[in-house]
Formats: C-alpha cells, structure tokens, sequence
C-alpha cells in the first residue's frame, strides 16, 4: 500500500533510520540588531509593531521522537506531517497575535483622528484670530494714509500759494532790469550773434578747427561788446543777482511741490489699494529697508524753511527794485569798427577755404581715375591667373597618369621632363602673377584710403565752408547808433 503522492523509494517507505526529533535544536531568539535611525510615531502608533508570533516556538518546543519500542512500527508507518509542509505551519501566527495587532492599530486611529480633530480646532481658531488682526492692521495703515494725504495737500496749498507770488515778484524785477539796461540790449543781440558764430566754429573738424583771424576778431568783438554792457550795467548787477537768488528759490519751492505732489500721488495710489488690486505682488525684504531721510518733525520744517526763505527773498527783491535806475553808456564807434573787421575776416576766410576745396576736388578726380584703372588691372590679373590653372591641371594630371605606367615602362624620358618643365614654369608663372596682383590689390587700397581722405577732406571743407557762410549770414545786421546809445 502506498500513499498518494509518494514513490516506493521515498526516504521515509524505507527502514527507519538513526534520526531523532530530539536532535532539533532548541528555538533560540532572533538576534537584535541595532538601528541608527528612529522613527518618528504618531501618538498611538508606536507599539504597532511590538508583538511576537509565539506559535513558531510553542510548535518547535513541542516536537520530540517517539520512543524506542516504536521503531518497527515507525519504519512502515509514513509521518502525519508532510515535510513540504511543515515550514509553513511553523511560520503561521496564532490568533492572540492577529487580535492583538488589530487591537493596536484601532488604538493607534483613533489617538490620530482625536488628535486631528484637536488641530483643526486649534487652526479655526488661529485663522480667525489672524484675520481679524490683518483687517485692524490694514485699516490702521489706511487711516494713517488719509492723514498723510491731508498733510500733504495743506503744505501743497502753501507752497503754490507762496511759488506764484514769487513768480510775480520775478517778472516784476525782470520788468525793472530791461527798463535800466535799454542801452544794454540793443548790444544783446550782436553779442548773441557773436557768441553764435565761436559756438558754431567750435564744430569744424579735424585740421580746420583753427585759429585763424575771424576767430581772433569774434574773441575781440565778444570782449568788447561785454565790456560796453559791464559798463551799462553796473546797477544792474545787484538786481541780476537778486533774480539768480529768485531763481534758486523758485527752484527749491517747485522741486519742494513737485516732491509734494509725487508723494500725495504715490499716498494716494497706495490708499486706494485693495485686496482685490491687480497690480500687488510680493516684495520680499522689502520692510527691512529703510531709506527715510526725514521725520514728520524736520519734513514740516523743510517747506516751512523754503516758505520763510521765499518771503524774505521777495523783500529783498521789491527795496531793489525801487532802488533802480538807469544808466546809458555808449560805445558805437568801437563797436562798429569791430563789427567791420570781423566780417572782413569772415570773407577772406570764406575765399581761402573755397580755393582749398577746388584743388582737392581735382584731386579726387585723379584719384577715381587711378583706382578706376587699377581695378581692371586686377580683373586682368584675375583672369590671367586663372587661364594658367587650365594649363597647369593638364600637365599635372599627365604626370599623375604616367605614374601608372607598369614596371619598366616607369622611364624618365624627354616627356617627363617636359611635363615636369612645364609644370614648374606654369606655377612660377602663378606666384609671378598672384605677388603682382597683390600688389595691385595693396595699391587699389591704398588708392581708396586716399579717396576717403580726401572725401573727408572735402565734407570737413564743405562743413567750414557751411559754417562760415552761415555765420556771415547772420552778422547782416547790426543796431544803429542811436540804439546803441540808449534810443528806441
């Protein structure tokens, strides 16, 4: 009789061999090892994993032979277990395990969802403290805004108030001054023209930014005509100088409102700034910089000060002007003379310089001529060069051809010395012509630097020539002696 899935020469069908079930070694504990890393348990969590499976000891505890008397019987009788399956049963946990697996992740669930529930409450809460404190702090910041933009409109309200009486003060001492200097204007416009034609001589170029004898004679006429004013206008200096102090004034008070009038913008821009705006963003550091220059005290003084300075500046200005008066001084026989010498100057100039420009004209002429013929010298260069490849390549690829000639036959003959002949002829015929039509080619460069200079020459000629014809068109008048001398 035999069992199923079992063959006659199994170990076990045989006779009973010296094996003892005492000989299993004794369960010996798994040895511990030691990890570096800790994990981190939730609360309820941690003892998860700190069961044991007992069934694998209790079972191997319990595993003995039986006793001698049953050898015989054993020796016929097939083990209940099969050992394909005992390791399995071995391994198997028993059910006071899985209870007690289920029971620690129940306990660890509902620690974790408590304390969920514990932080949602705490985050509700936060939110809402945080919220209602943002709210405060905005409508905090937008009160403040709305003072500022108050102070703001007080001291622009000041400040155009005090501006445009400034204004009127100036052009009030502006009024004075042309009345005591009506001698000096007339000389107001030769002295601009002259002044004109040095600013516009100043852009001739290169070699013609001379100093030739207009520019002596407009040096000469400038100082002359400022002379003639230094002396019509020694009362007028004070008021001159007022007028420079009501400038500087009125500078300080329309940079002071222009500041004003950015800051109530930028205050303002602020103030209607929303949660909802589309135009904020994220600045990140930006409230740790600091680039105030100024406290709500010294920025109330600043344009009190500029207000203050401004009034005392329109005191001064109104004792000048009525202490004005007028003095006419005359210099119109001097300043004729000039006038004719300067305008003598201007045209020997203008003459010698369109005799220059002629001269340089022919020679540019001959100069295209020069590189119009070196140009097809260097197309028939070109082509020479080229007409000598042709040659070259036959003699050439004769020779190659020839060096295929079998054994014997490779001879040096009067063929290949003519090939060869030829071949050293033709290519000392190419470097002949290529050095010469590189020396073409340097000489039609250099003919064409010769060209640009003499073109830039000519438009720096043609620049002065302008200038200086432009400046004797404006020197075409000049105020009569009567103007001169005080008379309208």
């Amino acid at each position: 009789m035999e069992f199923l899935g079992t063959t006659q020469t199994a170990s076990y069908c045989g006779p009973k061999k010296a094996c003892d079930f005492r000989a299993l070694p004794a369960a010996v504990p798994a040895p511990v090892i030691q990890e570096c890393y800790q994990p981190y348990y939730l609360p309820g969590y941690r003892y998860l994993n700190s069961w044991r499976p007992s069934l694998f000891y209790k079972v191997s505890s319990a595993q003995t032979c039986q006793g001698e008397g049953a050898t015989s019987h054993s020796a016929l009788t097939p083990p209940t277990i099969l050992p394909s399956l005992r390791s399995t049963l071995f391994c198997r946990y028993n059910p006071h395990d899985w209870d007690q697996c289920n029971q620690q992740q129940m306990r660890g669930a509902e620690a974790l969802r408590q304390w969920a529930s514990r932080m949602k409450g705490d985050c509700m809460r936060l939110m809402q403290d945080k919220e209602q404190l943002t709210h405060q702090m905005q409508e905090g910041a937008c009160r403040n805004l709305a003072q500022r933009l108050s102070d703001i409109g007080f001291w622009k309200s000041e400040l155009s108030y005090e501006l445009e009486r400034l204004l009127s003060e100036s052009r009030s001492l502006a009024t004075i001054k042309k009345r005591l200097e009506c001698a000096a204007d007339e000389v107001n416009c030769p002295l601009q023209v002259a002044l004109e034609c040095l600013y516009h001589r100043e852009k001739r170029i290169g070699i013609d930014l001379v100093h030739d004898n207009v520019e002596k004679n407009l040096i000469q006429e400038v100082d002359l005509l400022k002379c003639c004013q230094e002396q019509m206008r020694k009362l007028a200096q004070r008021i001159e100088i007022q007028m420079r102090d009501n400038r500087d004034t009125q500078h300080a008070l329309e940079r002071d409102l222009e500041d004003k009038n950015s800051a109530h913008f930028i205050d303002e821009k602020c103030l209607n700034l929303r949660n909802t705006s589309d135009c904020i963003t994220f600045f990140h550091g930006v409230e740790k910089i600091d680039g105030s220059v100024s406290v709500p005290e010294t920025w109330a003084k600043f344009s009190n000060d500029n207000i203050r300075h401004s009034q005392n500046t329109r005191a001064n200005s109104i004792r000048l002007r009525e202490e004005a008066t007028s003095l006419f001084e005359t210099l119109s026989d001097q300043m004729w003379k000039q006038f004719t010498d300067t305008n003598l100057a201007f045209t020997a100039r203008v003459a010698e310089v369109m005799d220059m420009k002629n001269k340089l004209q022919t020679q540019l002429a001959k100069t295209l001529q020069e590189i119009f013929q070196a140009e097809n010298t260097i197309m028939l260069l070109e082509r020479s060069v080229m007409a000598k490849e042709c040659p070259l390549k036959v003699a050439q690829t004769r020779l190659e051809c020839r060096t295929w000639r079998p054994n014997v036959e490779l001879c040096r003959d009067p063929p290949q010395f003519k090939l060869l002949n030829e071949v050293f002829t033709i290519d000392d015929t190419l470097q002949t012509l290529k050095l010469r039509l590189r020396e073409t080619q340097n000489t039609l460069r250099l003919l064409l630097m010769t060209k640009c200079q003499l073109e830039q020459e000519l438009a720096i000629k043609a620049s002065s020539l302008c200038i200086d014809r432009q400046c004797v068109r404006m020197r075409k008048t000049f105020p009569s002696t009567p103007r001169l001398v005080g008379y309208t």
